[in-house]
């Protein structure tokens, strides 16, 4: 069974684009906090606890797989925000916290509406922008368009 489950996530991810897929693991993320937030709230620490535990292994997914050369400043502060929500992961294992899991999980999805609006962006049609070409005589880069 668990092979054909496997195979099955194998499959959904083959043909997604690099976007699509960090919105699957925002996704992933957003649903344990609310799921952990649920079992806290019934008492069932364990499960919430495991829940906890898998939002915390998506949020480390997303961080390590930053790219802080390419990413810049905005890496950096993708990086310490990921970050935040561990730690914050941490401490709500402490105190059982489900208004804390609902704020991180608020957190997820303000970011995740972040990357919703870059792939919207990035399947519009440009309109007329400058093609930036390399100007073979100074090296430098000019505009064309």
């Amino acid at each position: 069974m668990h092979n054909r489950i496997g195979a099955y996530r194998q499959t959904d991810t083959l043909g997604k684009s690099q976007l699509d897929l960090i919105l699957q693991v925002y996704d992933g993320a957003m649903k344990a906090f609310t799921t952990a937030s649920e079992h806290y709230g019934r008492g069932e620490y364990q499960a919430g606890y495991e829940q906890l535990e898998d939002a915390k292994r998506f949020v480390t997914h997303l961080y390590t797989t930053l790219d802080f050369e390419k990413g810049g400043v905005v890496a950096h502060n993708l990086g310490r925000m990921y970050a935040y929500l561990v730690n914050e992961s941490n401490a709500v294992q402490a105190t059982k916290s489900t208004e804390q899991l609902q704020a991180l999980a608020k957190v997820l999805d303000t970011l995740r509406q972040a990357w919703v609006e870059l792939r919207s962006a990035e399947s519009e049609p440009k309109q007329s922008e400058p093609t930036p070409v390399v100007n073979g005589s100074t090296g430098g880069f000019v505009t064309s368009g």
